[in-house]
């Protein structure tokens, strides 16, 4: 056995209710003046199915429009939002609907950046999926359209909206982890990101993540969704970055990566260490941060704390009960924690009730609705998504890359 070097707890009931701060999403959002948000949906594929499947949980919405190139999907998606009008090229759905307020762009990253300057330019609220594009200069010229927009406009990155990263947030501002000692994060799964199309015609557009003259491999198209939450949590941004791809199990004429590895500098000798496959699902997605005091774990839907046996003793430690973490104990970073007491549900409901995708879209209906602040700016997520470009520059070109001061 490893020595009990530590004391770990985890938060309970009464532990949660000083400092859970983050109300449920769902509760907040009544419908304004009595009617909903009206919202169309660019992109049907897999993600716009994810988007359209949150989307029917917020009262505040209602689905007006689907649009996509390919008319089975627009069929598939009015079929999930039914009462919704089908179109086949955004810029008619942007003429002939004028009554609709917001677009969601859901396509092909490599298409955002036409899709989203055209919502813009009509005043309509965008939500902008990540990566926020697939070049920096497309990153740029979002951020700018974005800059003088009069409407609302939010990049789709979801640790910041994501209950339990604004409580390890909160955690971090008030110095519980203290110095920052190194960062990690993984992406696992395995898939081969290989889709089939109906019409030959139409295998290039299908597979698009494969294609390397838009792709931006898996730095880019899932790195930068952690990359922008940990610039976020730890309120820093890397200066240069080194790495390296290959394949490891997809062999079936890519030439896109399916594992990578790269490491990124932050300014005062911080590492993050990152690593992606396509090629073994363990470990799924997940972010550690060390400090000098303790430990954070983020696995999107759950959460732990680990403090070091030196680490001072926080008031609401008392209230707190132990879980085992591998051969560890933890605090378990509980949402909402005061409200599922009530109910009776606290240990079964450890695992946020939502994937981060509701939240980050509740948070774009909040804005667009009552003029809150939006969660993730054009210019945080430009800044996370260079980040990726550039870490997949690395990794293709064999070369260390610097990162401009400015993102």
């Amino acid at each position: 056995m490893l020595p009990d070097r530590r004391e770990f707890l985890i938060q309970s009931a009464g532990a949660l209710a000083a400092f859970a701060l983050i109300p449920e999403p769902a509760a907040a959002l009544s419908v304004p003046q009595g009617r909903a948000l009206r919202v169309a949906l660019i992109g049907a594929g897999r993600q716009g199915r994810a988007i359209l499947a949150e989307l029917q949980k917020i009262d505040a919405v209602e689905v007006a429009a689907v649009c996509d190139v390919l008319p089975g999907r627009v069929t598939a998606g009015i079929e999930r939002a039914p009462g919704a009008e089908g179109f086949a090229d955004h810029r008619a759905l942007l003429d002939r609907r004028a009554d609709i307020e917001a677009i969601i762009v859901a396509t092909p990253t490599h298409l955002h950046r036409a899709i989203a300057e055209d919502a813009i330019a009509a005043r309509r609220h965008v939500y902008c999926e990540a990566p926020l594009a697939s070049t920096v200069a497309d990153c740029r010229a979002i951020e700018a359209a974005a800059a003088t927009a009069a409407t609302v406009f939010q990049a789709g990155f979801h640790g910041r909206s994501n209950p339990l990263y604004r409580r390890t947030w909160s955690l971090m501002r008030a110095g519980s982890l203290r110095d920052i000692v190194s960062v990690s994060a993984r992406h696992h799964q395995k898939t081969s990101w290989r889709f089939p199309a109906s019409d030959r015609t139409l295998e290039r557009a299908a597979n698009w993540r494969l294609d390397p003259e838009v792709s931006i491999g898996l730095a880019g198209e899932l790195g930068a969704q952690q990359f922008d939450a940990i610039h976020w949590l730890i309120n820093a941004w890397p200066e240069r970055i080194d790495g390296a791809g290959s394949i490891r199990l997809w062999d079936d004429g890519r030439t896109v990566p399916d594992t990578i590895t790269a490491r990124l500098h932050f300014p005062g000798g911080i590492v993050l260490d990152y690593g992606a496959t396509l090629a073994n699902s363990y470990g799924d997605a997940h972010e550690v941060i060390h400090g000098s005091n303790a430990a954070v774990r983020l696995a999107w839907s759950n959460g732990w704390l680990f403090k070091e046996s030196d680490a001072p003793t926080e008031g609401w430690e008392v209230y707190a009960t132990r879980q085992q973490f591998y051969s560890e104990e933890g605090i378990a970073l509980v949402a909402d924690a005061t409200q599922l007491a009530a109910q009776g549900r606290l240990r079964e409901s450890i695992a946020l009730p939502h994937p981060s995708l509701y939240y980050a879209l509740a948070d774009f209906v909040r804005s667009c609705t009552e003029g809150a602040t939006v969660a993730c700016s054009a210019t945080d997520g430009a800044r996370a998504t260079i980040v990726g470009i550039l870490m997949n520059q690395a990794i293709v070109t064999g070369s260390a890359v610097d990162v401009p001061a400015s993102g």
